[in-house]
């Protein structure tokens, strides 16, 4: 069952400026990173070696870290620091550079909380156009971008733009390949993954647009786009993310208060990692939420936001 868009939403969700001039530097060729071996083309039963990405391991840790930047795990305040500017370095390098991008997965579903990522997550996930995607490939591949925080000078990052051999090929193959590029931090090997999405089967689904990983999505649940902000910087938004979010995940996912070890506070708008007496502190005190910056300030929080949304009166 779809749910109904937010009747607020386009009155709230403003276009924002192209560029705000912030600092990310423009790319220059990576000359010091070797790339992954490029295998023939993926045959039917999933090989390894025909893998262009590769992790240290498959658990929720080791999965999420490029091996050829990988250094060791590291603490979740790190990790932390290192999602937070990577997003922000990407979102603003697409942006610079007039390239469309939206958020999605649980990337998204942290936005729906508080415009900002999920604190038990390892890392990111964003998504592009067929047609952004070719151009990736044939302009930004393997090249490196600096980045100086806006807010925080002494903040410095290099990252690298790697696109995976295989992008251009649309279908989903052999499996090994499903991420079609990823935005790295080359200090330590976490990693935004990029997926395309494209118009695979336009005789039998017209309008239908599949990622390699078969997720699917209606073009008219993609665009036009909403413009927000996520962890300080603006982003794009799937038009239709209520419907979107609610198939991948279920409607529960916008509204459970408690999961990996974390609160919802009403009060701060954080999710709050449980812990002996903070654990007794925070249980009762979340409420439903519908993102800040869809809220109205005469609206008052708690469960008749979420009735709205289910379309309620």
């Amino acid at each position: 069952m779809r749910l109904p868009s937010l009747a607020l939403a386009s009155a709230i969700l403003s276009l924002l400026p192209t560029s705000l001039g912030l600092a990310v530097d423009v790319p220059s060729p990576s000359a010091a990173v070797d790339p992954a071996p490029a295998p023939s083309s993926p045959p039917d039963e999933p090989d390894e070696r025909n893998k262009y990405f590769h992790e240290p391991g498959g658990d929720d840790r080791l999965g999420h870290y490029d091996v050829r930047f990988f250094k060791g795990i590291v603490p979740d305040q790190d990790r932390e620091d290192t999602l937070h500017h990577m997003i922000r370095a990407y979102l603003l390098m697409f942006r610079d550079k007039g390239l469309e991008t939206w958020i999605a997965h649980g990337t998204l579903l942290g936005w729906w909380w508080n415009g900002k990522i999920l604190p038990w997550d390892w890392d990111l996930d964003v998504q592009v156009s067929g047609p952004t995607l070719e151009y990736m490939a044939s302009h930004l591949n393997r090249t490196t971008h600096r980045y100086i925080s806006p807010t925080d000078r002494s903040v410095r990052r290099h990252y690298l733009l790697d696109v995976n051999p295989y992008a251009r090929e649309r279908v989903r193959g052999d499996g090994m390949n499903v991420i079609d590029a990823r935005w790295i931090d080359v200090r330590n090997g976490l990693f935004i993954d990029i997926t395309g999405l494209s118009e695979t089967e336009p005789e039998e689904h017209p309008g239908v647009w599949i990622c390699k990983n078969l997720h699917r999505y209606d073009v008219r649940d993609l665009y036009p786009l909403r413009q927000s902000i996520f962890e300080g910087v603006p982003v794009g938004i799937p038009y239709a993310y209520d419907r979107i979010l609610s198939e991948e995940y279920e409607t529960k996912a916008l509204v459970v208060t408690e999961y990996e070890g974390h609160h919802w506070s009403s009060q701060s708008k954080e999710w709050i990692r449980l812990d002996g007496e903070k654990l007794k502190e925070q249980k009762g005190s979340g409420t439903p939420h519908i993102p800040r910056d869809l809220q109205p300030r005469s609206v008052e929080p708690g469960l008749g936001n979420i009735w709205r949304l289910l379309g309620g009166s």
